[in-house]
């Protein structure tokens, strides 16, 4: 039977790539106004990342943790002092995070989530920083784990056990929904989950087959029907 749908978030709810762009020039203009003295912008503040990750590799899997040292690292380096570089690369996270974390969901998406909602426990599992509170989904979610809660980013197993954990069911009770072949799909078939597969970029499948395969997330709920509906129907024997 299944109980859990877990889902990745970015590129399976909605597309990343235009929301992060859009949060970095709203951190590159709370900066300019804010920070003048400050030498880099957000784009060259990435020329610091090898320098940030030799010194502490564990932050590798912290991506938040990483950009407020990258803007630390970039105030320290344009003569602010490290006290003002931790407390304004503190703010400076704040803006890119609710900035982040304004997202546009995918046609349907919202829909299909509250419709799942009545029928199973929802939940998170995400390499991202995206924040259920900051986006509203608290109301349909029942956990959300990140890789840096669980300390290791997905192909890793982490975040599955950490779900499966809290939810106490075994993984074929669980559906993983997500738009990676592999961190997504592969992963969670490799630890026994059932999976559906969101390939709205008409990508090539990984190394394992989903359950169920689907072209736009306005199609979950029937994809998890085909999953749920007859893993849940009684043995006619």
């Amino acid at each position: 039977m299944i109980k859990v749908v877990a889902f990745d978030l970015d590129d399976t709810l909605w597309a990343v790539k235009p929301i992060i762009l859009r949060a970095e020039r709203q951190l590159d203009n709370w900066l300019a106004s804010n920070v003048p003295r400050l030498n880099y912008s957000v784009t060259e503040m990435r020329a610091l990342r090898t320098e940030v990750l030799d010194e502490a590799p564990e932050l590798r899997s912290q991506i938040t943790e990483l950009r407020r040292r990258l803007i630390e690292r970039a105030m320290m380096r344009s003569n602010i002092s490290a006290a003002d570089a931790t407390l304004l690369s503190g703010k400076a996270m704040d803006v890119f995070l609710t900035a982040r974390n304004e997202v546009d969901f995918f046609e349907g998406a919202l829909d299909e989530i509250s419709h799942l909602s009545t029928r199973f426990v929802l939940g998170a599992l995400t390499n991202g920083n995206a924040d259920i509170l900051r986006l509203g989904l608290k109301s349909y979610f029942s956990f959300a784990f990140s890789a840096e809660q669980v300390g290791a980013p997905k192909p890793a197993p982490n975040l599955f056990s950490h779900a499966l954990a809290y939810t106490n069911v075994s993984p074929a009770e669980m559906i993983y929904v997500g738009d990676d072949p592999v961190l997504d799909i592969d992963t969670a078939n490799n630890l026994g989950l059932r999976t559906i597969w969101v390939n709205s970029r008409q990508r090539d499948p990984g190394s394992t087959q989903p359950d169920v395969t689907i072209d736009h997330v306005r199609n979950l709920r029937d994809a998890v029907s085909q999953i749920a509906d007859v893993r849940d129907e009684p043995d006619s024997a």
